[in-house]
This record gives structure tokens, sequence and C-alpha cells, in this order.
């Protein structure tokens, strides 16, 4: 008997857990069915009982600082018809034949088959040939929207503002940065259908608008950013050169003003069947691209130098021509050597040997510091994707030989945008920014979204020795190799650079990279701007006579645009007096320099020979004592 009782109460306790067990199940799976599915049953339910047409949500538009539109949309429509939402199958297909010129016999037939639920009749219409087939107002003919992105003025700021695919995602540039806030969200249109798709006669269509997104304002100006484009261009023809790109940025904000480049494409024809071409082309050269930057790199070490007290202006330095640095010989640009000279001559000749002597008294450590604070060693922060960062020797591993080079752009490479932001706070007051391309971002209705503002990331050198930077570098531009990119009437700051380029290791023969940086004004800079031509194939290469006479150029038209009038002094007007450029060839190398040194023209020289072999400008040119000259005893 007990043993009865045992078994019977195993059994109805088994039973019990099991109906427990089996209600659990069941209460767990209603609440996932009503709560975690609900979502999904919903949406399959309305899927099953409506038609809907995907309503394209516009992108949101790209200003330039005073508002001109860099990209915009244009909307476009795909015309459908449903088989069994027709009330009049031969009204439907003859009007929409005529005003789309398609075949009426197929269409019609299409309709009467019954075969498709949705017949696509046409894509991309336009929107007035839309709203004339809406105003028929014909029973089963539906519209969705697209939004295309159009750019207005093509292959302009191509790198920077950057383009979509084919679903208006962004995928480089402004586009693809911003993706978040100028991407909107779509919208529908939902009509009540019985389970073939029949419209029902009492069933709701409910509209839900798409979201545009929001707008971008850039920091660019468009007028500057057309006066870069135009040099940049004229530069690359003129020099047969593999590539030529600009920048001008606000030197006491970090607001990019303009920034351009070749080569370049159409942004509304991007090269996307020519997946080199356009990886190549796609990137900013001067944010994502390196180069030894050559003499424009001495502003650094000569900004450290004087913030360390290893020189001042009347220092003296001899130039034979070399300097031997542990046993190796690194050669002055001009072989023949610049003799005796002050610290400031230095600068305005840009003898190599002034810039060796300069990092050996700073020291590796020392340097090093100053490169941080000239924030070389880490990326700008720009917005925008893709920066690269400079290459550098490891501290540890940099032997005397090497600082010797860096200290005058050798054996260090760094992006343009880079080593500009570092020359910017040398001439600003030793303020460290940030550039940036985006001032700020609204949505459809005017609300702010993001608004950037300037940011100083750190001091590099101090006020003084900023100013006596300044000073150095606008006599560079009076005096020295910088004296094409002056312009009458402004004081203009500037360096020029020379850099050969290097393949497998080796300096590749021929190949150079000619720059310019510049600053007005120069005694309170408030534009700072970059030249860079690379590779110029004519055989001029120097950034004296390549780069500083587009970055005068720029400079004229920028002062013409923003209406900034000139301050003639008694020199301008001498500077702009023509006179012939004499005839040297044939005559010592001494003695070409003598006549030019008489002229006061600045000039570059190349070459081991004795006599002048060529000479530009050519004999009986018209010149000014603002003309750059170049001679070769080769």
């Amino acid at each position: 008997m007990n043993n009865f009782n045992f078994y019977f109460k195993r059994r109805l306790m088994t039973v019990v857990l099991m109906t427990v067990f089996i209600f659990a199940a069941l209460i767990v799976r209603l609440c996932y069915v009503q709560v975690i599915m609900s979502a999904d049953l919903q949406a399959r339910a309305l899927d099953q009982w409506t038609r809907d047409l995907e309503l394209d949500a516009e992108r949101g538009k790209i200003y330039d600082r005073n508002g001109v539109t860099l990209a915009e949309n244009s909307t476009k429509y795909t015309v459908y018809v449903r088989p069994n939402a027709v009330t009049d199958a031969e009204l439907v297909a003859r009007t929409l034949a005529d005003d789309l010129d398609v075949d009426y016999a197929e269409l019609i037939a299409e309709i009467k088959a019954h075969k498709k639920s949705e017949i696509t009749v046409a894509k991309n219409v336009g929107r007035y040939v839309m709203l004339d087939i809406m105003s028929s107002e014909l029973d089963g003919v539906y519209f969705s929207s697209k939004n295309n992105r159009v750019y207005p003025y093509g292959n302009f700021l191509t790198q920077i503002i950057g383009f979509v695919n084919s679903d208006g995602s962004g995928q480089s540039g402004t586009e693809l940065y911003y993706d978040k806030y100028l991407t909107g969200t779509d919208g529908k249109s939902l009509a009540e259908t019985d389970l073939i798709g029949r419209l029902l006669s009492k069933g709701a269509t409910t509209y839900i608008p798409p979201v545009a997104g929001m707008n971008v304002n850039l920091t660019v100006d468009y007028r500057v950013q057309s006066i870069v484009e135009s040099a940049v261009s004229a530069a690359a023809a003129e020099h047969k050169a593999k590539g030529v790109s600009a920048i001008v940025m606000n030197a006491g904000t970090g607001e990019i003003l303009a920034m351009a480049q070749y080569p370049s494409y159409d942004l509304n024809n991007v090269p996307r069947d020519d997946l080199a071409e356009l990886f190549e082309t796609s990137k900013s050269a001067l944010i994502s691209g390196v180069f030894e930057p050559g003499s424009t790199f001495k502003i650094l070490t000569a900004a450290a130098a004087l913030e360390e007290g290893v020189v001042d202006e009347n220092k003296l330095f001899n130039c034979p021509g070399y300097r031997i640095v542990d046993g190796q010989k690194i050669k002055c640009w001009k072989t023949k050597g610049h003799g005796m000279q002050t610290f400031l001559e230095g600068i305005q000749n840009s003898c190599n040997c002034v810039f060796m002597d300069c990092v050996q008294a700073l020291g590796t450590e020392r340097f090093y510091k100053y490169l941080k604070k000239f924030g070389i060693t880490e990326r700008t922060g720009i917005d925008i994707k893709g920066e690269a960062s400079a290459l550098m020797i490891a501290e540890s591993d940099v032997k005397v030989v090497d600082l010797a080079r860096i200290g005058f752009g050798q054996a260090i490479a760094m992006t343009p945008i880079e080593l500009l932001n570092g020359i910017t706070s040398v001439i600003n007051g030793g303020k460290v920014l940030t550039p940036y391309l985006v001032s700020s971002i609204f949505d459809a209705n005017g609300m702010l979204a993001l608004k950037n503002y300037p940011k100083i990331k750190g001091t590099s050198v101090s006020e003084r020795t900023s100013a006596l930077m300044r000073k150095y570098l606008e006599s560079v531009v009076k005096n020295g190799g910088g004296k094409a990119a002056g312009v009458s009437g402004y004081n203009i700051g500037g360096k020029t650079g020379t850099a050969q380029k290097y393949k497998n290791g080796a300096i590749a023969q021929g190949k150079y990279i000619s720059s310019f940086v510049g600053f007005y004004p120069a005694d309170a800079p408030e534009y700072v701007m970059m030249f860079i031509v690379d590779e110029p194939g004519t055989g001029v290469y120097y950034g004296s006579l390549v780069a500083a006479p587009y970055a005068g150029k720029i400079f004229s038209s920028m002062f013409n645009y923003l209406g900034i009038a000139p301050n003639f002094s008694e020199s301008d007007f001498a500077d702009m007096i023509e006179f012939e450029m004499p005839d040297l060839r044939g005559m010592t190398y001494y003695d070409a320099e003598a006549v030019l040194k008489s002229l006061k023209i600045f000039y570059e020289s190349d070459g081991g020979g004795e006599y002048v072999t060529y000479q530009l400008p050519a004999a009986g040119s018209k010149i000014t004592l603002k003309s750059a000259a170049y001679i070769s005893t080769d």
C-alpha cells in the first residue's frame, strides 16, 4: 500500500510538472510572439495587406562659406502600373506610351495579362513629365522618387567634396566624413490592398514623408577656390607636371579657404570603371600624400634654432658648397658655395650649410622635441578621411648625418597639410591649430546641428621668435628666392622649396618637387598658402621659378577679390620697371653672377662647368626686379 501511494504521488507530481512546463512554455512563446516578434509580425501583416513605394529622402546640400551650392540633388521618378488596380487598361497604356515614349502594344499586353502584380514602366522620369501623368489621375499608376547627386561645378574641389555611390551613401571627402548628417530618412507611400494586390475600395493610402538630410557649410570660399583651381591647372600645363596642388588657409583659425589638385575628375562623371585612377585621384594629395619637403622645412629648423638661442640674426656662417658630416660630404644646393653670410642671408639664400649647422647645434633630442611641438609627429586632425602622418627616423636611430639632412628638409617626409600647419604656427605667434573644412551643419528647418570652432592644440614658439621669423621670411620675398611670389604694394612673406624625389631608396634623377609657402600680411598673417608642383617636366625645377610665380598670381587675384588695396612704396615702383634680360651665355659663371647681382635679380644655378650654357629668362625677355633667373653651366 505504501509503495502504491509512493508511485501514485510520483506520477501525479510528474503530470503536474509537465503541465506547468507546458503552460510556462506557452506563456514564454506567447510573450515572445507578442513582445519580441510583434514589430516583425506587424511589418509582415502590413506588407501582406499593403503595397508600398519608396520615397527617397533628399541628401543634404553642401555649400561654400557664402552660400554657393557645391552639391545638390536632382529628383527622378519611376513610374509603375499595378494591373489589378487598373480600371481602364487602354487609357493607361495610351497615356503612358505617349508621355514616356514606350511601346503601347507591349504595355497594354502586360497590363491585361495580369502576370505581374507590379510593372515598372519607366525610370529616371523628370518632374514635369511625372506631374503631367499625375494630372491624368489614372487608376493603377504609381510613382516612386529617387534623388541623384549633382555637383554644379563638376571638376571643382573634387577631393574635398567627395562623391556618393549609387545608393546615395558618401564614399569620399566631405560626403563620407559627414555622411550621417547628410543622409536623410526615406519615406513611403502605403496603399491598402487585398491578397492579390487590388486596392480596397475603402482602403486608406498612408503617406510617410521623407526627412531630408542636413546641409553642410564648408569653410571654403568659392571665389578663392576658383582662383586656386585656375592656377593649379595653368601650372600643370606650363610645366608639364605630374601633379600640382595648392591650399589656402586662415592663419589665425585653421579654416581651409581653398584646396585644389591636378590631376582630378568631374564629380558628375566619377571614373568608377578604372579603380586605379579612382583611388589615385579621389584622395587629396595635400592630406593623404607624403613628400620630402626640402627647403620649406627650413622654416621649422630656423624657428627652433632661434627659440633655443643657438643663432641670432647676425651670426656668420661660411658655405664652401658642402659640409663634411660623419665623414660624408653633404652638398649645398649651390655647389659653388655662398661664401660668408649672416643667418638672415642664409635664410634668404636657403643655404643648406646654415641649416645643417643650426640643427647640429640643437641636437637630436631638442630638435625632435620641436618637431612634436610643430605637430609633425601626429596627424593634424583635419575633418576628412584618409589623413596620413609623417614618416620619420625614430629618434633613437638618428645618426649625426641623418640629423644634418633633416635640418634642411631631407630624410623626412610628411603631408603638405602637416607641414603647412607647423609653418603656420611659426608665423601666427606660435599657435598650433587644427585645420578644418566644415564650419557648420543645419537641418532643413535651419536648426544648428554642429558648429566647428578654431582649436589651438598647443604652442610651438614664442611671439618673439614668431615676429623674427615673419620679418626674415618677408625679406625672402623682397630680396631672396621668393621674389616671384611678391605682389607690388603688399607685404608678403614666404619661402621656396626644391626637393629631389627618391625611388627604391635612391635619388630619382631629374625628378623634383617644387614648392612655395607664403603668407599675408607679413606682419600679422591672415592668409597662409602652399603651392606644390610635382615633377615639373620642362627642365626647370626650382621652387623660385616654378611654384613661387603661381603663388604670386593667387595672392594678386585674392587681393582683387577681397578688395585689399595696395600700399605702394618707392621700391614697389622700382620693382615694376621693365628691362631686358641680358645674354649670359658664354660668360664664365662668376661673370654672369656679377651681372645678375648688379641688376639685383635673384637667381638659381646648376652645373659644375665654367661657362654658362643655358639661361632663363631668355636673352631679350622683358623682366622686372621681381623676376627670378636661372643659369646652367652644364
